[in-house]
C-alpha cells in the first residue's frame, strides 16, 4: 500500500500532464464536432436563405414580367387604335370630299347639257309615276326648269300610258318651286300633296352616298364592299 501512494514529484507531474493533455484532447473533439454541426446547421440555414431569397426573386421577376407584358400590350391596343382612328379618319375625309366634290361639279355642270338633263328629268319623272301610281301627280322644280320640265312631263306621261294603258294628268307647280340655288331635278306629289317623292339631284347624290357606298369603298379602298364601313 505504501508503494502505490509513494509517488514521486516527476511520477505526479507527468499524471497531470497526461490528464491535463487528456482534457485538452476531449475538449478539442468536442469543438470540432460542434464546429461541424455549427457548419452543417449553417450551411442547411444557408440553403434555405438562397432558396427563399430565389423564389422571392424569380416571384418579383415574373410579377414584372407580366406588368410589362400587360404595359406592352395595352400600348401596342393603344397604338393600333389610334392608327385604326387616323385611317377611319383619313378615308372619311376621303370620301367626304368626293362626295363634296360631286355635288360641287354637278351643281355647276349637272344642267349645262340640255339634251342630256331632258333625258334625265323624263326618267325622275317617270320614275316618281310609277312609284306615285295616282291619276294625277305635280311636279316641283326650279323655275328655269319649267320648259323642260314640262316636255320631259308630256313625254314620261306617254310612256307611262303606253306601259300602263291608262292616263296621268302632270302638272307644274308655278307657285312653290325649287331653290334656284339648287343643282337640278324634281319633286313629285300625289293629288292631296301628302306623299311626295324627292328626285332632286341633291337628294340623289345623297342616297348614293349611303348606296352606293360599299362600291365606291371598293374601288378606292380595295374593302369589301358587303362590310359596313368601319376602317
Amino acid at each position: 500500500m505504501a508503494q502505490i501512494h509513494a509517488m514521486s514529484d516527476d511520477q505526479v507531474a507527468n499524471e497531470l500532464r497526461k490528464m491535463t493533455a487528456f482534457i485538452r484532447q476531449e475538449a478539442l473533439e468536442k469543438a470540432r464536432e460542434i464546429q461541424l454541426k455549427a457548419d452543417e446547421e449553417f450551411s442547411i440555414e444557408k440553403s434555405k436563405l438562397v432558396r427563399s431569397e430565389t423564389q422571392r426573386i424569380d416571384a418579383e421577376y415574373e410579377k414584372k414580367f407580366k406588368q410589362a407584358s400587360m404595359s406592352q400590350q395595352i400600348t401596342k391596343s393603344t397604338l393600333a387604335n389610334k392608327t385604326r382612328l387616323r385611317v377611319l379618319s383619313a378615308k372619311q375625309e376621303v370620301l367626304d370630299g368626293l362626295f363634296e366634290d360631286a355635288s360641287k361639279k354637278m351643281a355647276k355642270e349637272g344642267t349645262k347639257n340640255g339634251k342630256k338633263y331632258a333625258t334625265v328629268l323624263q326618267n325622275l319623272i317617270l320614275e316618281g309615276l310609277y312609284a306615285l301610281n295616282e291619276n294625277k301627280v305635280t311636279l316641283r322644280c326650279r323655275a328655269k326648269d319649267d320648259e323642260a320640265v314640262k316636255k320631259a312631263a308630256e313625254a314620261a306621261s306617254k310612256e307611262f300610258k303606253d306601259n300602263l294603258k291608262r292616263d296621268v294628268e302632270v302638272v307644274v307647280d308655278e307657285k312653290e318651286r325649287l331653290p334656284e340655288e339648287s343643282s337640278g331635278g324634281i319633286v313629285l306629289l300625289n293629288g292631296t300633296g301628302k306623299i311626295d317623292i324627292n328626285n332632286t339631284f341633291e337628294e340623289r347624290l345623297h342616297l348614293l352616298e349611303t348606296d352606293a357606298l360599299p362600291t365606291v369603298r371598293v374601288s378606292l379602298f380595295g374593302e369589301n364592299a358587303n362590310r359596313k364601313f368601319r376602317d
